[in-house]
């Protein structure tokens, strides 16, 4: 029976926000907007840090991963979204969905880690300064990266493993823009126990080893911020921790309270649209929460204009 569902399924139907046809140009215009935009800022924060010697620092080497991270996390679902909008078409294959599930379950957990290593880089830049450049080597920023992936890719890999070897019948309409794994599991006709408490297990150990990892450097963080006598050096400190402190707070508000909000209710199209805060919206607004609030950022992109306005200059001089 198992094996006659398994070779009966060949696609899922993504049915994404809304199946009015006038919305859909909207939401196609809207989406790659925020696609593109997240792409070249993203490849705009990683360009500058690659770029100016300045940056070459465990901060920005997190930083440039981070957005890397964030242009592969957005890349996995927006395309077969805006894809399918354009061809009226909300088929998505078998093989296509598992490996859409892969592809994101590893960069959201990636993003969990990185987010994590970069509160652990503030911990020791603010408690331990003097100590900064022998603990933040290249060899352990490197090693957390690496570790970060090895981990990220093990998870992902089992979690959809656990769902290619389950069977599917008839329902196969996923009220999502893209293939959620807790949305395909509950499609699935057989028996989802093992598959419910590998994601609970995964998510709970993953999300509280790092969200505790980042709660405990911050405050730690801000113990350390509170001794230091000047107002200036207080504000100093602070903004080093600012913009990481906001991409924290966003994706983990929203992921957890998307996470909460469809275990308490029944999956429907809210679920997707909150889904956008964390999966799209994050991505997006990165670049900007590290390039507006950043001086660094800021003067680099600046050094490498100019420099850029010189050669030309030279070229046509």
């Amino acid at each position: 029976m198992e094996s006659r569902n398994k070779t009966r399924i060949s696609e899922f139907l993504l049915l994404g926000f809304s199946g009015e046809p006038e919305i859909q140009p909207l939401i196609f215009g809207l989406f790659l907007s925020m696609y593109l935009i997240t792409v070249f800022g993203n490849l705009l924060i990683i360009l500058v840090v690659s770029l100016d010697p300045h940056l070459h620092t465990p901060m920005y080497f997190f930083l440039s991963n981070l957005s890397f991270v964030d242009i592969c996390f957005i890349f996995t679902t927006i395309p077969k979204m805006l894809w399918n909008i354009q061809t009226q078409n909300k088929a998505i294959t078998y093989e296509d969905c598992i490996i859409q599930m892969y592809f994101f379950i590893l960069f959201v957990c990636l993003d969990d880690f990185l987010l994590t290593a970069m509160a652990y880089d503030r911990f020791v830049a603010i408690c331990r300064p003097l100590h900064y450049t022998v603990i933040m080597n290249s060899r352990l920023c490197g090693l957390l990266v690496l570790v970060s992936w090895v981990m990220s890719a093990l998870n992902s890999l089992l979690q959809s493993l656990m769902v290619f070897q389950l069977s599917f019948c008839t329902d196969l309409e996923i009220p999502h823009f893209f293939c959620e794994i807790n949305q395909m599991v509950q499609l699935a006709c057989s028996d989802t126990f093992f598959n419910d408490m590998l994601f609970y297990f995964a998510a709970g150990m993953f999300g509280f080893i790092t969200l505790t990892g980042i709660l405990y450097s911050y405050s730690k963080t801000v113990s350390s911020i509170g001794g230091i006598s000047s107002a200036q050096g207080k504000y100093k400190a602070f903004s080093t921790c600012a913009s990481h402190l906001s991409m924290v707070c966003l994706f983990y508000c929203t992921t957890l309270g998307v996470y909460l909000s469809s275990a308490a209710t029944q999956i429907s199209h809210s679920s997707a649209t909150a889904s956008v805060m964390y999966t799209v919206v994050t991505p997006m607004l990165n670049p900007f929460i590290y390039s507006l609030r950043n001086k660094d950022i800021k003067r680099a992109l600046e050094r490498i204009i100019e420099m850029a306005a010189t050669k030309v200059q030279m070229f046509w001089g």
